[in-house]
């Protein structure tokens, strides 16, 4: 994800932000914890960042200038529809980090153990960003944030065969509509999800048996398996068992288990700055429009469905675009994973082939007129004949800075930048941060910075510089969110 704060003078903005940060969440904390002596000549800032500095909270995570958080993947939390990573969960967790002007690093899993361990084992994650349903037991686990959304849990089964040809009274005489009637039935349910909980409780409200499998299976798999008839019942929360029904129409969701709960984010017990941050937020945008409209466009959107069942729908068909094939086909050329040039390929694109910028680049990989014409390829060229050219023009660029950034990854960088703007203009910044004292073969916070800047005078006209002025804030932000939109496949997509 770029940088939200991007000038000469970073480190001060950082600075100044992260203190306005602590100011409106700290103080308050402190002063009602007393550690502030309401007599005592104090120095605020002193007390604030000499209370917090010894941990892994707020502070850190603005100095780090990155946040890092799980989810899961699903149809509404996270996934990617036609090479865009979307998700409600993810557009949040997006919101908020800008908000606090740090970058996103995302895991992505399924596992709630997994899930759990990640936020427990210090440093690995900071936030859980899920639909997490907050219970007592839990809260010996971590701390939830305010709420950003309210559900119930429902029971899902299956509607009788052939239930669209019955009237309504012989489709209620199949299902089960009083919870006494869940009495002697097998629930399959995600392990260490509060499902179980809600159903070990139910057991005792009833004063009979529920047959509990624990299973590694998420929600909507297992709502699936309903649909399919692999099983007869499953729990889910309400919002998520609407959208599967758009996907499934023999399923029935109509029997409640709950009453409405909270579900919220997790963070761990000792990050208090992190948590009065989030809430915060939190409080404050689950109160906007945009949320309303975030919360519409996940699950109650009517197109829903169409996505999910679409070929280009990481959940669906599994593909990223028309053209994955030949992404494959021809990363061997540059040796790059293929998900690597496909992100490349929405980025310049968006996988249209008659897409023409204002400069004149054309197709797919949005070459330039010289380039394309050393490959013999021209406007009218097939796709494939695009792609190929574009990624033998990646290879052609690596190649030139093999023996100057010898660690493969690190060059992945400097090549996506120099594809978008010229391997001149990205050889003048190494140029320059090797005379400002930064790592020439360093690209984020080192040549970065200078690429950003070759638009002011300062930089261009320096001796060092031999290709001139650039428009630096676009191979910037190219390069990190190309590499944002890989992770993301990654996450996603198979090999």
């Amino acid at each position: 994800m770029p940088a939200v704060l991007h000038s000469k003078n970073f480190e001060i903005m950082r600075q100044q932000q992260i203190l306005k940060l602590l100011l409106v969440v700290a103080i308050p904390l402190l002063i009602f914890g007393g550690l502030i002596l309401i007599n005592r000549s104090v120095d605020v800032e002193e007390i604030v960042i000499e209370e917090v500095e010894h941990r892994n909270d707020l502070p850190t995570i603005l100095q780090r200038g990155v946040i890092k958080a799980t989810t899961d993947y699903n149809s509404t939390n996270y996934f990617v529809y036609r090479g865009q990573p979307m998700g409600f969960h993810l557009e949040m967790l997006r919101m908020f980090s800008q908000h606090i002007g740090v970058e996103l690093e995302l895991f992505v899993s399924n596992d709630l153990d997994e899930n759990f361990s990640c936020l427990m084992a210090d440093g690995e994650c900071d936030i859980i960003a899920m639909d997490l349903t907050v219970t007592r037991n839990r809260r010996n686990l971590f701390d939830f944030t305010a709420p950003h959304s309210q559900t119930r849990q429902v029971l899902v089964q299956r509607r009788p065969d052939n239930w669209y040809r019955m009237r309504s009274s012989e489709i209620e005489d199949n299902l089960v509509r009083s919870q006494l009637d869940i009495a002697g039935k097998t629930i399959h349910v995600q392990k260490n999800s509060a499902h179980i909980i809600r159903l070990k409780n139910l057991m005792e409200e009833i004063g009979d048996t529920i047959y509990i499998v624990e299973v590694d299976q998420e929600s909507e798999l297992l709502i699936e398996r309903v649909a399919n008839g692999e099983i007869e019942y499953t729990v889910s929360d309400e919002h998520v068992a609407q959208v599967n029904q758009t996907y499934y129409a023999n399923i029935d969701i109509q029997t409640p288990l709950s009453f409405p709960q909270n579900l919220s984010w997790a963070v761990r017990h000792d990050t208090p700055l992190l948590k009065a941050a989030i809430d915060e937020w939190m409080i404050e945008f689950t109160k906007t429009r945009q949320y309303a409209n975030l919360y519409a466009k996940y699950f109650q959107n009517p197109r829903s469905s169409l996505m999910a069942k679409s070929p280009y729908h990481s959940l669906g068909g599994g593909n990223i675009s028309v053209f994955d094939d030949y992404f494959k086909r021809y990363s061997d050329i540059v040796g790059w994973d293929w998900r690597l040039i496909a992100s490349m390929a929405f980025q310049e694109s968006r996988f249209n082939n008659d897409a023409v910028s204002w400069a004149g680049a054309f197709g797919i990989m949005q070459l330039m007129p010289n380039t394309a014409s050393m490959y013999n390829v021209g406007p009218t060229s097939a796709p494939v004949e695009n792609i190929m050219a574009g990624v033998k023009y990646l290879n052609w660029i690596d190649r030139r800075l093999q023996d100057i950034i010898t660690d493969d990854e690190e060059r992945i960088k400097f090549v996506l930048a120099s594809y978008n703007v010229g391997i001149g203009h990205v050889l003048d910044a190494r140029r320059l941060a090797e005379k400002y004292g930064k790592d020439p073969n360093i690209w984020k916070d080192n040549v970065d910075y200078y690429v950003l800047n070759k638009s002011k005078p300062k930089y261009y006209l320096d001796p060092v510089v031999q290709h001139g002025y650039a428009r630096g804030a676009e191979p910037y932000n190219y390069v990190s969110e190309v590499i944002e939109r890989f992770e993301h496949y990654l996450n996603a997509v198979g090999s």
